[in-house]
């Protein structure tokens, strides 16, 4: 018994300990980059992309939000689910925000960055001793 206490306390202050309001669940990406586009793509089935999906880049970062929310009501009781989830990813120093592009078919969200040109390397820089 005396074993069982410590155990009950601290599976609570576990519990008690957690973040509020919790970190949105993050979307997961499939990516893919070539010399001409940056290629996301996500699966979330059974949204409305008109209502459901916001796309936003700014300074470098690309942000995809998604929420749900369905409602069943019938004679003597109701169902209600809803979600959101959030991804944000930065974009490569050569991308064209201006003319991304977002397709949404068969519950896969595809976003197609183009980039301008080839990304420069680094350059070494020579370290002077004095």
């Amino acid at each position: 018994m005396s074993g069982l206490l410590p155990r009950l306390f601290g599976d609570m202050t576990d519990w008690l300990e957690v973040d509020f309001p919790r970190p949105l669940p993050a979307i997961r990406f499939e990516d893919r980059i070539t010399d001409e586009q940056y290629l996301l793509r996500a699966e979330l089935p059974g949204l409305d992309p008109e209502k459901d999906l916001q796309i936003a880049a700014l300074h470098g970062v690309l942000t995809v939000k998604a929420e749900r929310r369905e409602e069943e009501k019938g004679l003597n009781r109701s169902e209600f689910r809803y979600g959101s989830m959030q991804r944000s990813v930065r974009l490569p120093a050569n991308a064209d925000e201006s003319k991304i592009k977002a397709t949404y078919r068969n519950g896969i969200l595809e976003i197609v960055v183009p980039l301008s040109a080839p990304q420069p390397e680094a350059r070494r820089i020579e370290i002077a001793a004095e």
